[in-house]
């Protein structure tokens, strides 16, 4: 089986990115581009990003998980504590961030180092959930095999009935991650494939260098 995708070509025309057009904080930089994506209707869930990490068996795996906030820190996404990319986070807590919005023809990639947020924080966004997601963050032992789908809906069926009208508390192994950045790297397509590529890497004193690469 093959097939020849040498002919999948698109022209980049969309926009431009210029050190004088841009500030001295990549975080300002990723924030008014996100309301760009946002704003302009492109992108079903323009929080999707993927998330890479080094397994525990030396492999990298990147896995597509959602930005639930971002701040001058850094990027914070929930997830199992116990699930594989929670175990690869505890082994080396190296990561990298990347998100594609070929509406805007633009990427963004984030190196930077994951930490566990603090319990008040991962209860706070824990409480803001469905009452079904809730349910199945403590149903799904993520990662691990299950012989089947149906042992899945069936202990969420039990766990519906056992807290019908109650409270549903945070399980300890699911919260959050704040992913700290030491360098963000903005993409912009451009004609001939002379895309523009803008790095910025954290120096001392929370400065940030900022240097272009070739496409």
């Amino acid at each position: 089986m093959k097939k020849d995708l040498s002919d999948y070509r698109k022209s980049y025309t969309k926009s431009a990115l210029l050190e004088s057009e841009v500030s001295d904080n990549p975080m300002e930089l990723f924030q008014k581009w996100f309301y760009e994506i946002e704003k302009s209707g492109t992108t079903d869930e323009p929080n999707a990003m993927t998330i890479s990490t080094l397994g525990l068996d030396g492999y990298p795996k990147g896995r597509v998980v959602l930005l639930k906030r971002y701040t001058y820190e850094g990027f914070i996404f929930y997830s199992n504590y116990r699930s594989e990319k929670g175990k690869a986070i505890d082994e080396d807590p190296r990561v990298c961030l990347s998100f594609f919005w070929p509406g805007m023809e633009r990427q963004v990639i984030v190196k930077g180092e994951a930490e566990k947020i603090s319990g008040n924080m991962s209860d706070g966004y824990f409480e803001s959930r469905p009452t079904g997601s809730k349910l199945g963050a403590i149903v799904s032992n993520q990662s691990e095999v299950i012989p089947s789908r149906e042992i899945l809906e069936d202990q969420l069926e039990e766990l519906e009935k056992e807290y019908d009208g109650k409270e549903i508390p945070r399980p300890d192994y699911w919260g959050g991650y704040l992913v700290r950045p030491v360098s963000i790297e903005f993409w912009q397509g451009r004609p001939n494939r002379l895309h523009d590529r803008l790095r910025y890497t954290l120096l001392e004193d929370y400065n940030w260098k900022i240097e272009r690469l070739a496409p």
